[in-house]
């Protein structure tokens, strides 16, 4: 993601989904701070809720939202 981030800038749109760790919230933060979107599965439909928690927790994402909305966020986005 960060790579991303350095070459679409604002542009960028990052997506975090059920998952583990804390990786993906780093990511997230790098196209935040270029000005991009970020959205993360919300705890609901998280099958394990700890990447998107971490993200969410550390403040880098736009919208948390159910699994099934997040294509029609994406395309709003782009």
């Amino acid at each position: 993601m960060a790579s991303v981030a350095e070459v679409y800038g604002p542009r960028s749109v990052g997506v975090i989904l059920t998952g583990m760790g804390t990786d993906g919230a780093e990511g997230l933060g790098a196209i935040r701070k270029a000005g991009g979107r970020t959205i993360a599965e919300n705890e609901e439909t998280s099958v394990i809720y700890g990447m998107p928690k971490a993200a969410i927790e550390a403040g880098v994402v736009d919208q948390a939202m159910p699994l099934h909305e997040i294509a029609d966020a994406i395309l709003a986005a782009v």
